[in-house]
């Protein structure tokens, strides 16, 4: 119920960006705090845009469907996980030293992108 009408106030996407730009800007040394009061923020993006998307994804499908619906969805997150994974590789390859910092920009960025998307679906409602 809180996700479903949190994404109708505001962009979860956009809430996941500001955590992911806040875990960038950690200093050198974070203490545990600084760490998990950031991780929350990404946390709360990430789980209120998770459920409403699910549910949008599964109740499209005929029921006849939703198995395959529900499968395709994992596909594609599992998919979505494994070249994650691999940018992050490759962005720590090429840059070992900032490679934490440069990558959750990144992260940031992409989830901004995002943000924007959804935003513009919400105007044309």
């Amino acid at each position: 119920l809180v996700s479903d009408w949190s994404s109708d106030v505001c962009s979860s996407d956009l809430v996941l960006a500001i955590g992911l730009a806040l875990v960038s800007l950690l200093p050198a040394h974070p203490g545990e705090f600084d760490i998990a009061w950031r991780m929350l923020i990404c946390g709360l993006g990430f789980g209120f845009f998770n459920t409403p998307n699910n549910r949008a994804i599964i109740v499209s499908a005929p029921a006849r469907r939703s198995g395959g619906a529900s499968g395709m969805q994992a596909s594609a997150r599992l998919v979505g996980q494994t070249i994650g994974a691999a940018l992050v590789a490759l962005v720590f390859g090429l840059a070992p030293v900032d490679g934490t910092t440069v990558t959750t920009i990144c992260a940031a960025a992409i989830a901004l992108a995002a943000a924007g998307v959804s935003l513009s679906r919400m105007m044309e409602r």
